[in-house]
């Protein structure tokens, strides 16, 4: 059944279409881009065109042709994507950024394996630890937003001759780390930052808050769920597991349930015991991971846009709203999701549509390309090494 499911989940097609979605859709989104002439605001008096507030909404839509009429000494330029693209600066500055970006994908993972060797009481070395995650993103990254890799995670984890108890406690002990600093977080966010600035400007906001809003709730009564079978009630996973079996087209799964339901409350018990100091560094490596995640957008739109600090934590809230769509999307990897998601909610800190569109592919490019990549190539190299483990 391991093989099976690591095998199923590593397949060849899945892996071709994570990366035919992902490039095409990058491709589609700068083609896009390219193809529009935009609009930019200028020194009263030396553009080419007027703002004419056609939808009467009171915003400038600058990729919209609509809104511009042309005009001597007006207060707006037209531009092609080419004449966007010419004016980007490339310097130094530029390069620094991009390269912190890359270096808050580092620290992500770094983090990870930090938290994995802390609750596998370091059974599993640096090395390994290494593998464990990369493959972990790289099932994450094949499977939709929805399902996640936490699955195939536990059979990783047993694959290092971690008892599949204990594996699928662990993976639930960082499901439950994760979503605790999300619904930590997100009432934190809203207190400093005002809702209006956090939804998307262009498409119904009571729509998107509310879709928000019930995301969170779910978050919220699971990370309250899992909070009770680590710490209070080590057996309540095996009731939820043993109940769901009960169902005529589950009930073949009976047994199995059943043992993996006493091994994760037999390992629950043993983990509630641990320290402070425990799940003190399990939080502090799982806050960690997520703000380097999170900063990875902050560095790359630092990098063109020289943001203030308000400008900043302001990109950094929103993140919080972006990371519900992931969580939503039935694509691999969030791929199409993510990268409208990206254009709703960061197209207020620039008007460029060819800018905006760079900026999540390159994202995308840094933050869920290079597991594809990784993960194909240590995957033969780890089946192969796990064998003797």
């Amino acid at each position: 059944m391991e093989s099976n499911t690591i095998q199923s989940a590593f397949s060849k097609w899945k892996i071709g279409l994570a990366l035919l979605l992902g490039l095409s859709v990058s491709f589609f989104i700068l083609f896009r881009s390219l193809s529009k002439e935009e609009y930019k605001a200028v020194k009263a008096g030396t553009g080419t065109h007027v703002w004419v507030d056609v939808n009467k909404n009171g915003l400038v839509d600058f990729s919209n042709p609509k809104e511009f009429s042309p005009a001597p000494q007006g207060s707006f330029k037209q531009q092609t994507a080419w004449e966007v693209i010419a004016d980007i600066e490339w310097s130094a500055y530029t390069y620094f950024w991009l390269f912190m970006a890359i270096v808050g994908m580092f620290g992500r993972d770094l983090a990870y394996m930090w938290r994995i060797r802390i609750l596998t009481k370091k059974e599993l070395s640096w090395k390994r630890s290494f593998y464990v995650i990369m493959l972990w993103e790289f099932a994450s990254a094949l499977a939709p937003g929805v399902v996640s890799g936490a699955t195939v995670a536990m059979f990783i984890l047993h694959r290092e001759k971690i008892a599949m108890g204990r594996s699928t406690a662990i993976v639930i002990i960082t499901a439950f780390f994760d979503n605790l600093f999300y619904v930590i977080m997100v009432p934190l966010v809203f207190l400093f930052v005002d809702a209006h600035k956090l939804f998307p400007q262009h498409v119904e906001t009571s729509g998107i808050a509310t879709a928000f809003w019930t995301g969170y709730s779910i978050f919220a009564v699971l990370c309250l769920i899992l909070y009770l079978s680590i710490f209070r009630f080590p057996h309540l996973i095996k009731h939820i597991l043993n109940a769901f079996c009960r169902l005529p087209f589950l009930n073949r799964w009976q047994q199995k349930a059943n043992q993996t339901g006493n091994d994760i409350a037999l390992t629950a018990s043993i983990m509630k015991k641990e320290k402070g100091v425990f799940w003190a560094q399990t939080f502090l490596a799982t806050c960690i991971s997520w703000t380097s995640r999170y900063l990875v957008i902050n560095f790359i739109l630092q990098a063109f846009l020289h943001l203030g600090w308000i400008q900043q934590t302001q990109v950094l809230a929103k993140q919080f709203v972006l990371w519900m769509f992931l969580r939503i999307s039935p694509t691999p990897g969030g791929s199409g999701v993510a990268e409208w998601a990206f254009g709703e909610l960061l197209g207020t800190f620039t008007t460029s549509l060819v800018l905006l569109a760079g900026m999540a592919v390159l994202w995308r490019l840094i933050s869920y390309f290079p597991y594809l990549i990784i993960g194909s190539i240590l995957l033969p190299r780890w089946l192969k090494s796990t064998k003797s483990i």
